[in-house]
Parts: C-alpha cells; structure tokens; sequence
C-alpha cells in the first residue's frame, strides 16, 4: 500500500531541512524494520515548509509463530514421565491439552511449552506511534516550544497529512489531527486541498505554487537564470552552496534581476560578490572574470508585478556595498606589515599563544616545507607570506564578512604592490576549506596552507584537547583531512612524523604531551582521515588497510601503493603472487632475524631463488624510492615461480642449524622487500587458506 505523509511547518531554515531529512530517512527506516514492517520504496521530499515521507509498506505485520515456556522441564513431568500439576496448570491456562505440550531447550536448560500462532498487527495501527516517535524523536540546532505544551521543533508545526493506500489514516499529535488534507502555496494559494494518493499530491501542490522536488526547484531557478543572462549576454559567478540554499529556502522560485550604481565596480569581485551572498543571498553576474552591475535573486513567490521585490533588494544591496566601500578604502591605509604588529593582541588559544606566535611558527614551518618539497627558490616570499597571513583578521572588511578571511589579506597585499606569489599565498592559505574544496593553486599557497594546519592539529593535540564523536571545536578533522589532501594532490613527497616533530618544537615548552606520546597518537588521526578520503574514494577496504599497513610515514606514497595494488588486482598473477606473500610471512615473520648467506645455500631451487631475490632487491630499490610501486610489484612477481619451486623442493625448516637459519634469512630478505610495497597480510583473496612450513 502507499504510504504518504507530509510534516507542514512554518518555514524552515535549509539547514534544518537537511537535516531532518536524513534523520526522518533513518529513523523512520528503523522503527519500521524493528516493527516487521517491510517498507520499500522509501522516499523523502522537502521544501521550507514540508518534510514528505512516500513509501510502499505492506497491509500490516506477518503472521508469525511464538513459542511460550512455561516451568522447568524437571518440574513438569515426574520421572516415569507423567505431568505434574505445573504441567497441567499450564496447559489449561494456555487453552492447550497436556500431551500438546513441548520440551524446548533455552539457555536456561529444558523448559515446557507450547508454539502459539500470534496474528500481525495492520499498519494502519502501527504506524500512528511509529510517526509520533520519528517526530518527537528529531532535533535541531534550535529549537523552540509555541503553546502550552511541552514539545519543542525547529518552527511550529501547522498540519499533518497522512495517507494509508488512498485513505486517511487519523491520529493526533501536539494537538494536530491527522488527515488527507493540507494547504498549497503560503501565499499563492492558502487554501485547503484534499486528496487520495502522492501523483495527486505532487500535482495538486504544483497547481497550488508549491514545486515539491528539491532537483526540480534548482532547476527552475537555473533555467529562469539562464534566460535572464541571455538577455544580456553574461554569466552566473558560481556559487554551488547558495543555490542549493535557495532552493531550500522557497516552495516556488521566481528569478529577480536587478542592478547598483556602477561606481561599486571599483571594488574587487571577491568583495562585491561576498556582500551580495552573505546580506541578501543574491547571485552575482559576471561577463569575463568582470562584475557586471547586475545581481539576481530568488524569491518565494509566482510573480513580482511591480518591481518591490527588485527595488528592495536594490535599496539595500547600495547600502551594503557603501559600508563596503569604506571598508575597502579604510583598511588600505594600514600596510599589512603594519597590521600584523598587532597580532601580538589576538589570541589564537589560550595556551598556545597570540596569532603573532602562530605568524613565527609558520614562517618556520613554511620555509621547512619548501627544502623538503624541493622549492627553495620560494622560501623567501612564503616566509614573508607567513608573516603576513593572519593580518587581515584585523581588518574592518573581514570584521564584517568573516568567509573573506585569507582572501582580503591576498588582496591588499597585491594592492600594496606585494610580491604576487605572496599575494597568492596569503589568498589561498585556508583552503581547501573542505573535502570538496579545491587545494590552492600555487605551491606557495599550499605550503603555506599545509603549515597553518599542521600548526593548528599538532599545538591542540598537543595540549591534551580530544576530538570524541561530534565534539570538533577547532576543526581538526577538516585541518588533517586539508593536510591529507594537499600531500595527495601537490605530490609532495616528504615525512609526516618529520613534519609533525618540527611542528611541536616550533611551540618551545608550550606543549605538555611527551614528543613520542604525541607523534603516535596524530599518526592514528592522520591515518583515519586518509582512509576516510581513500573510501570516497571508491577503493577496497582491504587495500587500503594493506597500503596503509606498510606505514604512514610518506602519505603521498601511502597513496601511490594503494593504487597500484587497485590496478593490479585483477591480474592473473595477482592473488597467487598475495598467498605467497602471506606464507613468507607466516614463515619468516615469526622467526628471530637471520643474515642472507648465499655460501651456505645447496639445492637449485633455492639458489636460483637467491640469485633472482638479488636482482629484484637491487631494481626495485630505486622504484620503491620513487614511489613506482606498480613497477616495483611487477618486479617482484618475477618470484613467484622461483618460489613455487622453492617451497616444492626445499626443506626450510632442515635439522641443521646453520641451513636452516640462511633459507629463513632468503625469506626474511624477500618479506624486506616486500613490506614498502604493502602490507599482503590484509589483502582479502579467494583461497587464502594458508599452508604449513616446511
């Protein structure tokens, strides 16, 4: 049977919507299977005002058959077997005869009792609690209470609709009776509608002004967009995360175009377009990479007949842009270096010190990263980069749009006639922001971004402060994850423990964790964000544990093994060549280390396989360096054959004591060169049975 219900409240701010969706979709999900009800088709729609629930859910629970117990078997039956009064006072109370009575064995031992047939409930009786738990059961960053009663959501709730196969399903909640009703358009059509299923729903609701599917509304606001723009022939500034806002934020959207005086197009589009976003939630329009005087908004309604809609955004957008104008011109008459003098009277933490200390330690760090990432040649304008970074908090411009930071310290440096790689690097030093964020672009930048993280995750953690569950207060997560990302896409090369080391000396005695204590537990933290991103990613568990297995010393070439063993795996020599790996192992790993003695060696095939082990130690060494690990790896299925042989022919575990410790040092000399490559132990393969040594 179909299933509908709608949630009608006064308008949601988007991020709850989201929110709520994703509960709704687990929660709802769960008490049904715990109910044994078998929803299929679960689906979930939103606008500002509904939280709509479609399923396909059956008539009601499945028959099912329950076995009741009774006394101890012991205590039921005498020894030549006849029924005791328990026995027989069970029986009656259950409406069964003696002899219908059954010994089952629990946990508890061999009890008496009787398998009963017990009739599911229908949904249409299940499902009003069900709903009433879903619902008081979500939350929201906040969340108010309207009335006199207790329950609190995100806004009051107004209506609930709720449909069982074509008919209402009534119940009452909050004071709100269920029914097959529900309201169109706040605005455009307030009036009550009624109806028997979700087609009629849908096409009810967009009849009535309301665009039900969230993809559908954004695609709306582009196409109205797009024929705005065609007009006059510009484009839309990007902004991925402000059209999904809106169409969150209206029911029906309605494209506004509108314009400001000509005079702001002095400022940088960085600024005019942040003014516009973060005041009034308006697109800004672009022809080239120039601001045109134009912008766009979305407003929640069919029409705007008389321009109110547009004058007002106008009205407001002067006066946004004006303050911004002043700010622009006010905070260029401090040069930054000027600036950030006083840093020294910002605190960064309280514990860790001023943002002028954090300024020094980056400019260390910063000029560490480019000897390693083999850019000297920039040390000097990141040093000054580093110096200058912070600077801009203290601007009137970022006071008021606090997204702007790094990006306005990048601007008034090449406004003062900075260098332009410290511009850049001061503009790029807080991304990537996110996962889906870009790194920046250049290697100034990305250094100097790495060096503020890694500042930022060593000086918290060093201080004794946790990240538990959803308890994130500085952003370590996203911190580590930027680190991990910007190693993986600028290709640097370098140590992290090394990295880590320096960045904990770089804060004197402020830190009050042991070096080791402290360099162990972020190594587990980074490894954890860097498996997070390898699973977006899309790779195998098992590889992932096996690249990550072999260290996380060098995360780009953590990075490089995973993918080769995901490019290998399904290569016919692949699995044969993991199961040999696994028995050098079992065999070598355990044993206490033994020297490679070819001298000692006797029979052919192990010769054979000590001569090969030399040639594929020496090629694959310089690969293994470079992190050419498909190449290495390939190298190293030459021995697989060699080794068939070996353990076909050869007695590794031999009487003599000398023999046997130069066969289990060839091994140990093979699993050396096998552990850079990956850890083979964690690769997961058919057949991996394991085989005895010999």
């Amino acid at each position: 049977m179909e299933f509908l219900l709608e949630i009608l409240s006064e308008e949601l701010p988007p991020s709850h919507v989201r929110s709520a969706v994703e509960d709704i979709r687990e929660r709802f999900g769960k008490e049904l299977q715990a109910a044994q009800i078998a929803a299929s088709s679960l689906r979930l729609y939103s606008t500002c005002r509904r939280l709509v629930v479609l399923a396909e859910i059956p008539a009601g629970q499945p028959d099912r058959e329950m076995v009741v117990t009774g006394p101890p078997k012991a205590a039921a039956y005498a020894a030549d077997g006849s029924p005791l009064p328990s026995a027989i006072g069970f029986a009656r109370a259950k409406g069964v005869a003696v002899e219908d009575l059954q010994v089952f064995t629990t946990e508890k031992g061999e009890y008496i009792g009787v398998r009963t047939a017990v009739r599911g409930k229908p949904a249409a009786e299940i499902l009003p609690g069900i709903i009433g738990k879903v619902i008081s059961s979500l939350t929201f960053p906040r969340m108010m209470r309207w009335g006199t009663g207790t329950f609190k959501f995100s806004r009051p709730l107004r209506n609930i609709l709720c449909l069982l196969g074509g008919k209402a399903l009534p119940f009452t909640f909050e004071g709100l009776t269920a029914s097959d009703g529900t309201f169109g358009h706040k605005l455009r059509a307030p009036e009550p509608i009624r109806v028997d299923s979700f087609a009629a729903y849908r096409e009810v609701l967009r009849a009535k002004g309301v665009i039900l599917d969230f993809e559908e509304r954004k695609a709306s606001i582009l196409a109205q967009i797009e024929e705005k723009l065609a007009a006059v022939q510009a484009q839309l500034y990007p902004d991925p995360a402000l059209l999904d806002k809106l169409a969150s934020d209206v029911e029906c959207p309605f494209v506004v175009m509108g314009s400001f005086p000509e005079a702001f197009l002095a400022l940088p589009l960085e600024v005019l377009s942040t003014a516009m976003r973060e005041g009034q939630k308006l697109f800004s329009v672009v022809k080239g990479s120039r601001q045109m005087p134009l912008f766009l908004g979305v407003a929640d309604t069919g029409a705007d007949p008389k321009g109110f809609i547009q004058k007002g955004h106008e009205r407001v957008l002067k006066a946004r842009l004006a303050d911004a104008r002043f700010f622009w011109e006010q905070d260029r008459k401090t040069p930054l270096r000027k600036r950030a003098a006083g840093l020294k009277a910002v605190l960064f933490q309280e514990k860790l010190g001023s943002y002028e200390d954090k300024a020094q330690r980056l400019k260390k760090l910063v000029v560490y990263l480019c000897d390693k990432a083999g850019t000297k040649a920039l040390a000097k304008d990141a040093a000054v980069a580093a110096e200058l970074c912070k600077a801009d908090l203290l601007t009137d411009m970022v006071r008021e749009f606090p997204s702007l930071q790094g990006r306005m310290g990048g601007l008034y440096a090449r406004a003062e006639g900075l260098p332009e790689a410290v511009a850049q690097a001061i503009a790029e030093h807080y991304q990537p922001a996110g996962l889906e964020d870009d790194v920046p672009a250049s290697a100034g930048g990305a250094l100097l971004s790495l060096a503020d993280k890694i500042d930022s995750v060593v000086g918290v953690v060093g201080i004794g402060i946790q990240t538990s569950g959803s308890s994130d207060p500085f952003g370590l997560r996203r911190s580590a994850q930027g680190v991990c990302k910007i190693i993986l896409e600028r290709k640097l090369s370098l140590s992290l423990p090394r990295l880590v080391d320096k960045a904990a000396a770089a804060y004197d005695d402020r830190l009050k964790r042991p070096p080791a204590e402290l360099r162990a537990e972020l190594m587990e933290f980074f490894a954890g964000r860097l498996r997070s991103i390898f699973e977006r990613q899309g790779f195998r568990y098992d590889l992932i544990n096996a690249a990550l297995g072999a260290g996380m010393d060098n995360i780009l070439h953590a990075s490089l093994r995973l993918k080769a063993l995901d490019s290998l795996k399904s290569g016919r020599e692949f699995e044969p060549f993991i199961l040999m790996a696994k028995r050098i192992n079992n065999i070598a790993g355990g044993q206490p280390p033994a020297p490679v003695s070819a001298a000692l060696l006797q029979e052919k095939a192990e010769k054979e396989l000590h001569a090969a082990f030399v040639i594929v130690r020496d090629n694959t060494a310089p690969m293994l360096a470079k992190g050419d690990f498909v190449q290495a790896q390939k190298m190293a299925f030459r021995l697989q054959p060699l080794l068939d042989a070996f353990f076909e022919k050869v007695l590794v575990m031999a009487e003599e004591a000398k023999l046997r410790r130069a066969r289990i040092g060839l091994l140990q000399g093979i699993k050396k060169i096998l552990d850079p490559m990956a850890d083979f132990s964690q690769v997961v393969v058919e057949g991996d049975k394991g085989k005895p040594a010999r």
